[in-house]
């Protein structure tokens, strides 16, 4: 049975398009007391970019902390905050920043109509009631989470999103400008996450023409974007990041995706440099793409950590091999319908100890 999955309703892309924000949002008002939230990384509550926010009389700006990677717990704190602003719902959630931003921004969109705890609704299509309207505005590209239907969230025993066709955006503003000034390594390690989203997608067993249309383009633009110099970077990198997204939305990621949860959980290393570490160690299985990877690492003059496990417990590595082996699409996608046979929990762990 064919996949019939949701998509973005509403895109609008280019340079200065944040500005129409303020008309987009309008629509959704009912009147004078109605109540937007923003959802705000914290980078930006000293930047420019806060006065521009169409703030009106009785919105909400919520600054998120994204030091470390979203947690279900932090979840609900921040649910709990926007019940108390407001006695009604609001009319639209608003997440401003990079995946991990926008990946609050879904979860609180959820919780606001379903009960109990964004713990318990971490798997596939377990979410009940839609979400509150929410927007998606990415000032990092890479992370595909403005496209993507799950929001990646850290549990008290496991990694896992809320995967839901209710947690795709209703509307992203994609404004390639909103990059501007983002540190180097950062930039490099959340274009990774697209790159790698690619190259999983495109030797997977779940690959078909519609990602891999996708995932091809994709993975052309983060090789101009990473391995040449060019005006248009970083308008190439945001549509790089939305193509990638949509590869996987009909496919799946793989083995190093699956590693990277692990690493996540238990070190507590954010996602785009998890990926690049493990992807680093991962030639058996994707030969072309991280001979494409190292180059692209020289080219950058990115420095990877290295001997990241030297001091890690027996416990936390057999907990992260358990987070890894949760997510079996992804195996299934890189290894087959017969994954269990071929990635035994010593094989993981074996992996893990490279890194």
């Amino acid at each position: 049975m064919f996949r019939n999955f949701k998509i973005v309703p509403n895109i609008i892309f280019g340079r200065g398009c944040f500005n129409q924000l303020d008309e987009i949002l309008s629509a959704r008002r009912s009147n004078h007391d109605s109540c937007i939230v923003f959802v705000v990384d914290d980078v930006f509550e000293n930047h420019a970019l806060k006065e521009r926010i169409p703030l009106k009389n009785r919105d909400m700006l919520l600054w998120v902390n994204v030091d470390d990677e979203p947690k279900t717990k932090y979840v609900d704190e921040l649910t709990a905050r926007v019940k108390q602003h407001n006695a009604n719902l609001p009319e639209g959630v608003i997440g401003i920043g990079g995946g991990s931003t926008m990946d609050l921004a879904k979860a609180i969109s959820l919780m606001l109509t379903n009960p109990g705890s964004s713990a318990d609704y971490q798997g596939w299509d377990l979410i009940q009631n839609p979400a509150v309207y929410h927007v998606g505005i990415p000032t990092l590209s890479g992370t595909g989470a403005e496209v993507s239907r799950t929001t990646v969230l850290t549990g008290p025993k496991k990694k896992l999103g809320l995967n839901s066709d209710y947690t795709v955006f209703d509307q992203v503003v994609l404004d390639p400008e909103l990059t501007q000034g983002v540190p180097a390594d950062q930039r490099f390690y959340t274009g990774m996450d697209c790159f790698i989203h690619c190259i999983e997608s495109l030797t997977g067993t779940y690959l078909n023409a519609f990602s891999r249309a996708y995932g091809e383009k994709a993975n052309d633009l983060c090789l101009e974007v990473f391995l040449e110099d060019g005006l248009e970077n970083a308008d190439k990198l945001m549509m790089a990041s939305y193509f990638g997204g949509m590869s996987i939305a009909y496919s799946q990621v793989g083995v190093c995706h699956a590693l990277s949860y692990g690493l996540s959980f238990v070190l507590g290393i954010h996602h785009g440099i998890g990926n690049s570490i493990a992807f680093d160690y991962l030639e058996e299985f994707y030969p072309e793409g991280v001979a494409q990877f190292r180059q692209m690492l020289d080219r950058q003059n990115i420095e990877l950590p290295r001997n990241i496990m030297h001091d890690v417990r027996d416990d936390q590595l057999e907990k992260m091999v358990d987070v890894s082996l949760v997510l079996e699409p992804l195996w299934e996608n890189a290894l087959g319908s017969d994954w269990k046979k071929k990635m035994t929990r010593e094989r993981i762990r074996d992996l893990y100890l490279r890194m």
